[in-house]
């Protein structure tokens, strides 16, 4: 599992410019089944995202898709959990350490 972190690179108004773009990426990645949730900080100086893939590279790759970043309003940074314990929502994402 993954927690992604934007921190916002350009002024408001220039991620604005680019917001329907991201939110229409954000969707497809849904549907995928990569995202599991998102949103905003606050303060507005960027956002978080809660996603599963099968490595950090695969995580990489999407986020370089993402219209904030390739119109060079945002910056990611991405860590890599172990999900030992989850809500029972999440169930199918918990994972066992490894020893």
């Amino acid at each position: 599992m993954f927690v992604l972190e934007l921190s916002y690179t350009a002024p408001l108004e220039a991620v604005d410019a680019v917001l329907e773009a991201h939110v229409a990426w954000l969707d497809e990645q849904y549907a995928a089944g990569t995202f599991l949730a998102s949103g905003r900080k606050n303060p507005r100086d960027g956002g978080v995202i809660l996603a599963v893939a099968r490595d950090r590279a695969t995580i990489e790759e999407i986020a370089a898709g993402d219209p904030f970043v390739t119109s060079g309003v945002c910056a990611y940074r991405v860590t890599e959990f172990v999900a030992t314990k989850t809500a029972p929502e999440l169930d199918r994402y918990r994972e066992t350490l490894a020893d």
